[in-house]
C-alpha cells in the first residue's frame, strides 16, 4: 500500500477548515465523553442533563466537520460518502476524531476547529473510534493507522519516536505468529482499548501465502489473536491465541488436531473493559468459514465467545461460549456492555452480550456465571456431506428474544389483501426454520434474524440509574443455500472427499410493487415481505431481565406510494442506528441509507431524523432532520458551560460529515 504523508501546510485545508484552533477551552470547563461507549464500560450513557424534555425543542445544529480530506488535495482519494461509522472521544478541552480518509484529528468541541492533525498518517482504512491514556502527566492519543498501532501526544499531535519502531507498531509483524499462518495484512473497523497501561488489539488479519515456509501445508486461514502492547515503549507484553495451540486449554475443543489448520475466531467489533477489576471483555467471531465448518468439527473454541483477559499479562480468566461451531455466521457484533444491576436482591458485576440471533446473555463479568439459566438445549443437524453439527446450542431462559427467531406465515405483510398473497405465494418457495437450524443440502431456507441482526454493531445503550437497556434492532431475514455446484470454487472446499461445499447467502426476496399498477401487481420498488417493525427500539429491564416497550425508530416505507394511501403509523428502519442516553433523554437516529442487495438494507431503508424519546415509554418527544443519516454512534459532552450531541452522517450524495446540536 501507498503511504501518502500529509504535509503541515495543508492542515487549513484539512476538513474544510479555514483556520487552526491554536488551543483549546479550559478543562474545568468540561464534562468529558473520553471513550467510545462513554466509557470502557460501553454503556453510551452520559450523566449530563442540561438538554430536557422540555427544551429539546430549541436544539440546532452550531457546527459542522466534514469526515474526510477535499477532493482538491492533489493525488488524494475523493470524499467517500455513506459509511463514516466513527465516534468521537472528547477529554481534556479536545475533541479527538479519525478522519474519514485516516489521520487522527483534534477539533476544537466548541467550533469544531482543527486543532491539530496527525501529519504522518498513512491515508486509507476506517476506524469506529480512538482510546485515550494518561498517567496525569503525560497523555496519549492510540489509534491505528493503516496496520500499525501509534500513540499520538494529546495536545501536541506528534507521535513518540520512542514508541515502538519511529512511533509505530507493526501489527502485522509479530514473533507469536503461527509458522503456517503468517500475517500478510492486518485491519481492524474498531480500535484500540486502553486498560490500565496496556493497549489492547484484536483485529482480522490476513494470511501470507507467499510467507509460508516450503513444504508447510498452508492454514486456511489467520487466528485473530488478541495482543496487549506496553502505552510507553509499544513493546509487546502478551498474545492469547484465540485458536489454542496444542497443549492449551480449549484445544481439545476443535477435534482431530484442526486447531492446527484454521483461524478467524478473533473480533472485528469493539471491546470493553472494567478497569477497576482490570480485565477486558473481546466479543469474538466465527472461525473459518462461516457457513460451513467441516473442516473444523467440534465447538470451537474461542470462536463465538465472551472471553475475558487480565489485560496485565493476557491471561484467560473466563470465557463463555454462546455459540458452538458456528455455521450462521453469527458473530458477536457488538462489545459486551458492563452493567451493575440488583436482581432478587442480589447486587450483581454483570455483562450483556447482544447477538445477531436476537439473544442477550446476560453474564456476572467477575466469573463468567450466567445471571440467569442458560439451558444447553438441543438443536437439528442436517445433511450436508462432511458437516460436523454440535447437537446443542446455549439458550437464554432471560431476557427473552428481542426479535423474531423464526418466521412464519402470521410474519408476512398484510396490509392490503393482494400484497398479503403476494408474500405466501413467494415465501412458498423456502423453508423456514428456527434459529440454529443448519441448511440443509441444496434446499432454500430462510433464516430469522439474518446475518445483520437482530443486533448488530450498533449494539446498544443502557442507563445505570434505572437498570435499562435500550436495543437497537433490525428485521432482516435472509434466506441460505447451501449447495455443490458443479464448477464451484471455495478457499473452504472440502477436498479430502473430493467435494466442494459452496454456500451463500442472499436478501430475502422483497415483494415488487410498481406505484403505477393496482397494488399486488408485479415490477416496481420493493417491499419487505414481513410485517413491521422492519427497525426498532427495544427497552429491556435488565434488573427483571423483562422487556418493557417496544417501539418502530423511523418510518420505513409507510410513504412508499403504493403505501401511503393507507395512513399507516410508523414502520420502522431496517439500519444501523446507534442509542445514545442521558440522564433525561434517549436519542437516537435511523442509520444511513446504503445500496440494496445481499446484506444490504433496501433503498428506502435510511433517514435522516435524529430523535430523543422518552426513556419510560419510548414516545418520540422531538425530532429534526440532519443532513445526512446518522452513521456512527452519538456522544454527548459539556464544553464552555454548554451541553453538545454530535454524531456522524451520511448519505449516498453528501461527504460524510460530524454534526454538532447544542442549545441556542
Amino acid at each position: 500500500m501507498n503511504r501518502h504523508i500529509i504535509a503541515v501546510g495543508l492542515l487549513g485545508a484539512l476538513l474544510g477548515s479555514a483556520s487552526i484552533v491554536p488551543g483549546a477551552i479550559a478543562a474545568d470547563k468540561v464534562t468529558d465523553w473520553p471513550a467510545y461507549g462513554g466509557t470502557p464500560a460501553g454503556q453510551k450513557y452520559s450523566p449530563i442533563d442540561q438538554i430536557t424534555a422540555k427544551n429539546v425543542k430549541d436544539l440546532r445544529i452550531v457546527w459542522r466537520q466534514k469526515a474526510a480530506l477535499p477532493e482538491t488535495l492533489k493525488d488524494m482519494p475523493a470524499p467517500i460518502a455513506g459509511n463514516f461509522q466513527h465516534t468521537p472521544i472528547m477529554v481534556g478541552g479536545l475533541l479527538y476524531m479519525r478522519s474519514e480518509l485516516g489521520p487522527v484529528t483534534a477539533l476544537d468541541p466548541t467550533t469544531g476547529k482543527v486543532v491539530w492533525i496527525d501529519s504522518k498518517a498513512e491515508i486509507g482504512g476506517r476506524s469506529r473510534g480512538v482510546s485515550y491514556w494518561t498517567d496525569g502527566k503525560d497523555a496519549r492519543i492510540f489509534a491505528l493507522d493503516g496496520s500499525d498501532l501509534i500513540a499520538l501526544n494529546a495536545k501536541t499531535g506528534e507521535r513518540y519516536p520512542a514508541f515502538g519502531d519511529g512511533g509505530r507498531v507493526d501489527l502485522i509483524n509479530y514473533p507469536d505468529a503461527r509458522p503456517n499462518s503468517p500475517v500478510g495484512g492486518f485491519s481492524w473497523s474498531s480500535f484500540p482499548v486502553v486498560v490500565g497501561d496496556v493497549v489492547v488489539i484484536a483485529g482480522v488479519p490476513t494470511l501470507a501465502r507467499d510467507k509460508i515456509p516450503e513444504g508447510v501445508t498452508p492454514a486456511l486461514d489467520v487466528p485473530g489473536d488478541i495482543r496487549g502492547y506496553d502505552t510507553l515503549s509499544g513493546k509487546l507484553l502478551w498474545t492469547f491465541h484465540v485458536v489454542p495451540r496444542k497443549g492449551e486449554f480449549g484445544y481439545e475443543t476443535w477435534l482431530n488436531g484442526t486447531a492446527d489448520q484454521n483461524g478467524g475466531a478473533g473480533a472485528w467489533s469493539w471491546l470493553t473493559a472494567d478497569e477497576k477489576l482490570g480485565y477486558v471483555y473481546i466479543p469474538t467471531q466465527a472461525s473459518t468459514n462461516d457457513f460451513y465448518g467441516g473442516h473444523r468439527p467440534g465447538d470451537n473454541l474461542f470462536a463465538n465467545s465472551v472471553l475475558c483477559l487480565d489485560a496485565k499479562t493476557g491471561k484467560r480468566v473466563w470465557h463463555y461460549q454462546v455459540i458452538h461451531h458456528d455455521i450462521w455466521d453469527f458473530d458477536n457484533p457488538t462489545g459486551p456492555i458492563l452493567t451493575d444491576i440488583t436482581v432478587d436482591g442480589r447486587k450483581i458485576k454483570a455483562l450483556v452480550q447482544l447477538t445477531k440471533q436476537s439473544y442477550a446473555y446476560v453474564l456476572n463479568r467477575e466469573n463468567g456465571k450466567p445471571v440467569w439459566p442458560i439451558e444447553e438445549r438441543a438443536v437439528p443437524a442436517s445433511n450436508v456431506p462432511g458437516e460436523w453439527y454440535s447437537s446443542t446450542q446455549p439458550i437464554p431462559t432471560k431476557p427473552p428474544p428481542f426479535e423474531l427467531q423464526n418466521l412464519t406465515t402470521d410474519d408476512l405483510i398484510d396490509f392490503t389483501p393482494e400484497l398479503r398473497a403476494a408474500a405466501i405465494e413467494q415465501m412458498a418457495k423456502y423453508k423456514s426454520v428456527p434459529v440454529f437450524t443448519p441448511a440443509p443440502l441444496g434446499e432454500e431456507i430462510v433464516m430469522t434474524p439474518g446475518t445483520t441482526g437482530g443486533a448488530d454493531w450498533q449494539g446498544a445503550g443502557f442507563d445505570p440509574e434505572t437498570g435499562m437497556l435500550y436495543i437497537s434492532v433490525t428485521r432482516n431475514p435472509v434466506r441460505t443455500l447451501v449447495n455443490k455446484p458443479a464448477n464451484a470454487r471455495s478457499p473452504f472446499a472440502y477436498e479430502r472427499k473430493n467435494e466442494s461445499m459452496f454456500s451463500t447467502n442472499l436478501e430475502l426476496p422483497y415483494q415488487e410493487v410498481d406505484p403505477n399498477k393496482p397494488i399486488g401487481a408485479d415490477g416496481g420498488s420493493r417491499l419487505p415481505m414481513t410485517k413491521p417493525p422492519y427497525g426498532s427500539i427495544v427497552a429491556m429491564n435488565l434488573n427483571k431481565g423483562e422487556i418493557t416497550w417496544r417501539v418502530p425508530n423511523g418510518d420505513g416505507p409507510r410513504n412508499h406510494p403504493s403505501l401511503k394511501y393507507l395512513n399507516l403509523p410508523p414502520l420502522g428502519t431496517p439500519n444501523r442506528a446507534s442509542p445514545l442516553v442521558t440522564k433525561t433523554l434517549l436519542f437516537i437516529g435511523e442509520g444511513q441509507r446504503g445500496p440494496s442487495g445481499p446484506f444490504r438494507v433496501p433503498a428506502w431503508g435510511g433517514g435522516k431524523k435524529f430523535r430523543a424519546f422518552d426513556k419510560a415509554d419510548g414516545k418520540v418527544i422531538w425530532e429534526m432532520d440532519l443532513p445526512g443519516g446518522t452513521s456512527g454512534a452519538p456522544m454527548t459532552y459539556m464544553a464552555g458551560g454548554k451541553q453538545y450531541i454530535v454524531v456522524a452522517v451520511s448519505w449516498d450524495d453528501m461527504p460524510a460529515e460530524l454534526i454538532a446540536l447544542a442549545l441556542p
